[in-house]
């Protein structure tokens, strides 16, 4: 076995690799919507297609003063 060979085999295993993370990584974000604290942030993905002055907000805002 040259060294040919072996990065060719060392790069199959990296494409691998790296396919099978992404895959998986992607999969987390559809899959786990929600962080932590609750909050669903697919909300805000749109925000910066529909910035219009007229456009409603993403999140209601309240008057009063949070604790």
């Amino acid at each position: 076995m040259d060294i040919n060979e072996l990065a060719a085999y060392g790069y199959f295993f990296l494409i691998v690799f790296l396919v099978v993370g992404s895959y998986s990584y992607i999969y987390h974000l559809y899959t786990k919507k929600k962080d932590s604290s609750g909050v669903d942030y697919e909300h805000y993905s749109n925000m910066a297609l529909d910035d219009d002055i007229d456009s409603t907000p993403v999140k209601p805002i309240s008057d009063e003063k949070e604790k």
